[in-house]
């Protein structure tokens, strides 16, 4: 069987996929990694001790539980995680039944966008709709992109996958890249500016709600809808009844592809450790080395941008080695950074600098050829369905990660042998791959199996 022609209609589609990933980046980056998590425990701290500045030491009382204001962020964040575990697989088997993955993909994005916009409505201390809104924002967008990854079968044939996904990644970037700068911009030259801190981080909130709202309506209008593949009806039930039961039809059926299964395993591993990298590198620079905050967010940029790099370069790769070795030589980067994160001197910027490039070169490569990769391992006509399992190992499981961390540095009373623990993870992803059957996975869920794998 031959691709089908890159025809300008095909083309034009693959840049409106593109634009997704450009508009959610932006709350990925902005909400979730820099300004979330200190703004919302600066209004919890307020609430529990009567003001945001030193050290609080008086707890919350949730549902009578006694929580940490300094806690509550992660907390809030698991709960989510948790909770799109279990929500994903019937949101994905959903999508594989609509007759418009676009719309829905696009529904649960606004409705995430509109709950990032209500952060700037928390203030003073109003905590709980802080924690309520994170778990509405990030609960759509899992959701959104699950659907968002099916697409891409919809929109690039075998051979290019790579290559989409890839550009995909890169343009999401670029996009989180960009609104960080300006929200940055926003938040330290505040003052200057006539604006106090806590109104800079609200109106930088409210602008990643708008950014990712606004842009998807680009992705939106620029997709076409592909009908569903026909499935087979269950007794004439509802479409959420029939989804619920699909669920678990999609657990019993993934032994039916051993393959697949390895796959989806070695994810979880290495992902994991990529996820514990990105969550852990700011304390370790701070606490272990000693670098000062603006060093910090000068390194999430380098990060954010030459992850760009990243992801064009492993998406070239993967065309002439296959997206398997390109993954494997991936992971092996990974071992490399966090041994040289072990070693790296305190105190020493140029060396810090060195090795945030190396982290979003091989981030970005990795996860973009992650996300093509599994596609073609997955029975056409049940991309979201297994997509869902996708995200939901990505999500319901990125804490063991942080938790060998944790205890490594409890047992240790260092940061440097919790990075180093880490090598367990990309090891063990690394092996599983090397057990991989890619052509025999692709054939045991009926798709044709692309030039380079």
């Amino acid at each position: 069987m031959t691709a089908e022609p890159l025809t300008d209609a095909r083309r034009a589609e693959q840049r409106s996929w593109y634009w997704y990933d450009w508009a959610n980046s932006a709350y990925i980056t902005s909400v979730g990694t820099v300004l979330i998590g200190p703004y919302l425990t600066s209004v919890a701290e307020r609430d529990a001790c009567g003001t945001a500045e030193g050290t609080c030491t008086t707890d919350l009382s949730v549902l009578g539980v006694a929580i940490s204001p300094g806690s509550l962020v992660f907390y809030v964040i698991t709960f989510a995680t948790l909770l799109s575990a279990l929500v994903l697989p019937v949101v994905g088997a959903v999508a594989d039944r609509v007759d418009s993955k676009r719309t829905l993909m696009a529904r649960f994005a606004w409705a995430g966008a509109a709950a990032a916009c209500g952060l700037f409505f928390v203030a003073g201390t109003n905590w709980q709709l802080g924690a309520l809104l994170l778990v509405v924002a990030n609960l759509c967008m899992a959701a959104s992109l699950t659907v968002y990854d099916a697409i891409l079968v919809d929109v690039a044939e075998p051979d290019d996958r790579d290559r989409v996904s890839s550009r995909g990644w890169a343009f999401g970037y670029l996009g989180g890249g960009t609104l960080l700068v300006v929200n940055l911009g926003i938040v330290l030259g505040g003052p200057a500016l006539g604006i106090g801190t806590e109104m800079a981080v609200r109106i930088s909130l409210l602008s990643a709600g708008l950014w990712w709202g606004g842009f998807t309506i680009r992705a939106f209008r620029g997709l076409r809808d592909h009908p569903p593949t026909v499935l087979p009806e269950q007794d004439g039930r509802t479409l959420m009844s029939r989804s619920f039961g699909q669920l678990w039809a999609t657990l019993r059926e993934l032994r039916r592809y051993p393959q697949t299964m390895l796959f989806l395993i070695a994810y979880l591993f290495y992902n994991d450790g990529i996820q514990t990298v990105i969550y852990s590198s700011s304390v370790y620079g701070q606490e272990e080395l000693g670098f000062a905050e603006e060093v910090l967010i000068v390194t999430i940029l380098l990060v954010q941008f030459v992850a760009i790099g990243g992801a064009l370069s492993f998406g070239r790769a993967a065309a002439r080695y296959g997206a398997r070795r390109t993954i494997m030589v991936g992971l092996l980067g990974w071992m490399v950074i966090v041994t040289v994160g072990f070693v790296l001197p305190a105190g020493r910027i140029v060396p810090f600098l060195l090795l945030a490039a190396g982290i979003g070169l091989v981030m970005g490569g990795t996860q973009a050829l992650s996300r093509s990769f599994y596609s073609q391992m997955i029975p056409r006509g049940r991309e979201a369905e297994y997509f869902s399992l996708y995200q939901a190992v990505e999500r319901g499981t990125s804490w063991f990660g942080t938790l060998v961390f944790g205890l490594v540095h409890q047992f240790t009373d260092s940061y440097r042998y919790a990075i180093v623990a880490l090598i367990v993870f990309f090891a063990l992803g690394l092996l599983l791959l090397t057990r991989l059957d890619a052509p025999r996975a692709i054939r045991e869920a009926g798709n044709v199996v692309p030039r380079r794998v």
